[in-house]
């Protein structure tokens, strides 16, 4: 059985000028994790080896074919490398329901984007036309297949299942998902058909900043990547999700400060969604942020910040990306309207207070340059590193302000604390009583750093570890 995930517990107008720009090779770019996804027939498991692969359970798992309509994705740890593991609905090409058609769709979309398919079969029935009609879409396809018999729950059904290879596949994995049965072998095979070059020994010029470029459909994305560049590079439409692939361009400014643009596809939320095409787009644009130093996360300021947008500021954070909020289309709006807008951002957002926030515009290039300066900013303060001699005088004053309370009616102590890493910055606290720090106090020690260090435009982590006993 794979090993769950571990968990650390943490608390101006500017007109545009001319620019040196090109298109980045993809071996130019930093590596993303290789993408793996599940495919079969309706109600044959793919969820319950999904949930068992993560180590949690996060897709819907009901003995009802159909149930996973959309992709699931998660990170996940397969055979020591790092993954995207997509969960797709059940592919059943002989069905004339509309909803399983779309299914089909997502199926398909799932293995253009895949570098290597789990394709799961069934120990417990026979080959049916679904399941030779996928072996044959899977044959077609560029990524490369590790085939399971699933449900091979005893020795039978493993025996049983051995008529799949009729299918004529080299090697076939007789497992049970809901037992875990078999999936340290089907890891090493997955490990073996993964891609190189990809989380592994992937290169890139560190000094150049990622800067990802998100947000909701007709934000203006594409409209501010083409600001930035000085020419028409991309497709501008008033409609919604004319962009789908995330587009890489280098970008360097005249005083020669340099950048890798990453244009994505707009996110809408899920129940927004109509087309697998779409669908495809969002995973690629979460995949943006991964790739990133900054993200720039674009809102429609006469919209303001939905929840959507909320939510991908959630994501950006969690994922320990620095973030910036652009605040576009700010010239159809007056003065008032603009504070108006900045108020109501920092609001919405309250639970980030640090991102940094600019009103522009990308349609007349209104404070544009001055986005950049914020992006530098926060790519500054996400790479910072505090000297552990001064992070422990700052310490002490904390401590001495405000010690931590008592636990459990035992006190606890807080001996010193360093600045681990950065990018984002984490700070990790030597303490007697790491499970009793309570989080109201970890919430005080985050802000004061903050308050003390700055880091503004990044989040940070703080992570608390017990003191070792001397032998």
């Amino acid at each position: 059985m794979p090993r769950p995930k571990k968990k650390t517990t943490t608390a101006g107008d500017d007109a545009p000028k001319k620019r040196h720009r090109k298109a980045l090779p993809a071996d130019a770019m930093r590596g993303v994790r290789p993408v793996v996804a599940i495919v079969g027939r309706p109600n044959i498991g793919k969820s319950t080896l999904f949930n068992r692969l993560v180590g949690e359970r996060i897709a819907i798992v009901e003995d009802v074919p159909g149930v996973t309509r959309d992709r699931h994705y998660a990170d996940a740890v397969l055979g020591g490398r790092e993954v995207v593991l997509v969960d797709t609905g059940g592919f059943d090409p002989e069905s004339a329901d509309p909803m399983r058609e779309g299914i089909a769709r997502h199926v398909q979309f799932a293995l253009k984007e895949a570098d290597v398919v789990i394709a799961m079969l069934d120990a417990s029935e026979p080959l049916t036309p679904a399941d030779r009609a996928a072996a044959e879409l899977l044959r077609r396809g560029k990524a490369k297949v590790v085939w399971a018999s699933n449900k091979a729950d005893d020795k039978n059904r493993a025996i049983a299942g051995l008529e799949h290879y009729e299918l004529g596949m080299d090697s076939l994995h007789a497992i049970s998902a809901l037992h875990g049965r078999g999936l340290p072998e089907l890891e090493d095979a997955i490990r073996a058909a993964l891609p190189k070059g990809h989380s592994e020994g992937a290169s890139y010029d560190e000094s150049v900043p990622r800067v990802a470029i998100i947000g909701r459909p007709n934000a203006g994305k594409s409209s501010l990547t083409n600001r930035l560049l000085g020419e028409e590079r991309q497709l501008v439409d008033s409609r919604p999700g004319t962009t789908v692939d995330p587009i890489d361009t280098l970008l360097e400014r005249a005083d020669g400060r340099r950048y890798v643009l990453i244009d994505t596809a707009g996110i809408r939320r899920k129940r927004g969604i109509e087309e697998a095409v779409e669908s495809i787009a969002v995973m690629k644009a979460i995949r943006s942020i991964e790739r990133a130093d900054v993200v720039v996360l674009l809102v429609d300021a006469a919209e303001g910040i939905a929840e959507q947008d909320a939510r991908l500021a959630g994501l950006i954070s969690e994922r320990g990306r620095a973030l910036v909020i652009g605040l576009n289309k700010s010239d159809l709006l007056d003065e008032h309207g603009r504070k108006e807008a900045m108020r109501l951002a920092k609001e919405t957002l309250a639970f980030a207070p640090w991102a940094r926030i600019v009103s522009l515009s990308a349609k007349t290039g209104r404070s544009v340059t001055k986005l950049l300066d914020e992006v530098d900013a926060a790519r500054a303060e996400h790479g910072k590193r505090v000297p552990t001699a001064e992070m422990n005088r700052f310490f002490e004053e904390v401590l001495s302000h405000h010690p931590p309370p008592t636990a459990r009616g035992r006190p606890v102590r807080l001996y010193y604390v360093t600045q681990a890493e950065t990018h984002p910055p984490r700070f990790v606290v030597v303490t007697n009583e790491p499970d009793d720090v309570h989080f109201s106090y970890q919430r005080y020690v985050v802000n004061a750093i903050r308050e003390r260090f700055g880091f503004d435009g990044t989040p940070i982590r703080v992570s608390y570890k017990a003191k070792q006993r001397r032998s």
